[in-house]
């Protein structure tokens, strides 16, 4: 279960190609969408399978004005998926996109010039509260990382009085950050946005808080992909705090 967590961590890490370069669209999933502005370059289409990110559908771009896709797969119940531009170029975090599918009709659209920010998903009950999640902890991060910014000037000017307020206060927002989620997987059970959360986000938490939002899930959310993996994650860690 460790692998499976630190799998989903590293969704912008080394992933495994097991793909053709024709787009299927068999299955209860139908993923489809454009890519405005993309003439030349391949779309995967990622899904995490065990400890491993597998590239389950592919498609070469070349010459089109706009990239139209359509990719098809079966999911058991909502999970994440992750939508990979390849143009030849180095990889990075703006060349993916993460979206919440589920079965049915999934369409997810965004433009070259922003693929990561200008990325728009219909059909996904899940996608719009795992954005308001991205939001709430968007504004936490932005102000921690500005204060990395003067934690690094204070080591520098060996300024200790600072460093030392300034790392106090930067335990202080890593404590919100971690009661942020909490409160926001507890108060969207019925949501499968609530275990990716504790899994992503509460991995090292205390066991107890994870044991209260597992148990705060609705029954069918429990049932799902992320439900029972937040159920195992939750006995091993158990098991590994009476050793």
């Amino acid at each position: 279960m460790k692998k499976i967590i630190y799998s989903i961590l590293l969704a912008c890490g080394a992933l495994v190609a097991a793909c053709s370069d024709s787009p299927s669209t068999k299955g209860n999933t139908t993923i489809t969408g454009e890519v405005a502005g993309l003439k030349q370059g391949k779309l995967y289409l990622y899904q995490m399978k065990d400890t491993s990110f597998v590239a389950i559908d592919s498609l070469i771009v070349n010459g089109a004005k706009d990239a139209k896709f359509a990719f098809g797969l079966d999911l058991e119940s909502p999970e994440m998926l992750f939508l990979t531009l390849d143009r030849g170029h180095t990889k990075s975090k703006d060349n993916q996109i993460a979206f919440f599918a589920e079965p049915g009709n999934i369409e997810v659209n965004t433009t070259l010039k922003h693929f990561y920010a200008d990325v728009e998903v219909k059909g996904s009950s899940n996608q719009p509260v795992y954005q308001e999640y991205l939001k709430t902890r968007a504004a936490l991060l932005d102000v921690q990382n500005a204060l990395i910014v003067d934690i690094f000037k204070a080591q520098k000017s060996e300024n200790t009085k600072a460093l030392d307020s300034l790392q106090k206060l930067d335990e202080k927002l890593t404590t919100r950050r971690y009661l942020n989620a909490i409160n926001f997987a507890l108060t969207h059970p019925s949501s499968d946005v609530a275990p990716y959360v504790a899994l992503t986000d509460l991995y090292n938490a205390n066991t107890k808080y994870l044991d209260t939002i597992y148990n705060s899930l609705d029954t069918t959310i429990a049932s799902n992909k992320y439900g029972k993996q937040l159920k195992e994650y939750i006995a091993e860690r158990k098991e590994m705090e009476k050793k």
